[in-house]
C-alpha cells in the first residue's frame, strides 16, 4: 500500500497513515482491510527474517515525529517502529499442529503460536470463535513466530489427522497416550474447555499430571507448550 513510497516527516495527526494504524487498532477495520500492526523493532526483525514485507514502515524521528508515533501506539511506553502487515492464514497440517476451540484471551493465541513454531511442524489452526490472532496482544505474544508460522483457521470437523484432546479429567496421562502422526492436540476455552461436541469429535484424550500440591490446572498457553513439547519428543523417538 505505502511500502516503496518517498516518505516525508509525518506532522500532523490527521495524515492517512496514522488514520489506518489508529483504525487497524479494531477488530473489525483489520478484518475489513487484512491488515495489521506490529510493534518494535524486534518484530519488523522478526518479519524480515521471514521473507515478509511490510505494506508500511514508520520509524519515529525519521518518517513521523515521536509523539505522534506514541500516540497511535498500543503500548503503555510508546514505539520506536512499527509496520503495518497483510494477514496470512495457512491451511491445517503438519505432522504435529495445535486445534483451538473458542479460546478468548489473544495473549494465550500468540504465546501458542509461539509455542507450536518452536516443537511443531504444523500450524495453531483456530476455531471461529477463537480470538483474533492478529490483534496487537496476540502478535506482540507471538514474538514474531506470527510471520514464520501463520495460524490457520478452520472447523474441527475439517481438520485432519488423529486428534488427541487435551482435557484434566481424561484416564489417560499424556506419557502414555498414543500419539499418532498427523497429530492434532485439541484444547478448548480458558475456563470451559473443550464443549461436548467437540469431544465427539476427536480421537482421543489425554491429561497432564500435576502435583497434587500444585495449582489445579495450567492455563490454556502452559498446557498447550508442555504438550507439544511432550508430543515432540516422543513423535521423534526420543522419550
Amino acid at each position: 500500500m505505502f511500502a516503496g513510497e518517498n516518505r516525508p516527516v509525518i506532522t500532523s495527526k490527521d495524515n492517512e497513515k496514522l488514520k489506518l494504524i489508529r483504525s487497524l487498532a479494531q477488530r473489525k477495520h483489520r478484518d475489513r482491510e487484512g491488515l495489521f500492526v506490529a510493534e518494535g523493532e524486534d518484530l519488523l526483525d522478526a518479519a524480515a527474517a521471514a521473507g515478509v514485507e511490510a505494506e508500511l514502515v514508520l520509524v519515529a524521528g525519521e518518517d513521523v515525529e515521536p509523539e505522534l508515533l506514541d500516540s497511535v501506539s498500543t503500548l503503555g511506553s510508546g514505539t520506536r517502529a512499527l509496520g503495518v502487515f497483510r494477514e496470512r492464514w495457512a491451511a491445517p497440517g503438519g505432522q504435529l499442529s495445535v486445534y483451538l476451540h473458542g479460546v478468548g484471551d489473544p495473549g494465550n493465541v500468540g504465546t501458542i503460536i509461539r509455542a507450536a513454531h518452536a516443537f511443531a511442524d504444523g500450524p495453531v489452526v483456530l476455531s471461529p470463535d477463537c480470538a483474533d490472532p492478529f490483534s496487537p496482544k496476540a502478535v506482540r505474544a507471538s514474538m514474531g513466530s506470527i510471520f514464520a508460522r501463520p495460524p490457520a483457521r478452520a472447523e474441527l470437523s475439517d481438520v485432519g489427522g488423529h486428534r488427541l484432546a487435551l482435557v484434566p479429567d481424561a484416564p489417560t496421562e499424556l506419557a502414555g497416550a498414543a500419539l499418532e502422526p498427523p497429530l492434532v492436540l485439541c484444547l478448548g476455552a480458558e475456563r470451559e474447555g473443550l464443549p461436548a461436541d467437540a469431544l465427539e469429535a476427536v480421537d482421543g484424550s489425554a491429561r497432564i499430571p500435576i502435583s497434587e500440591s500444585g495449582p489445579g490446572s495450567l492455563n490454556v498457553a502452559m498446557a498447550a507448550t508442555v504438550a507439544l513439547y511432550e508430543a515432540r519428543n516422543r513423535m521423534a523417538g526420543h522419550a
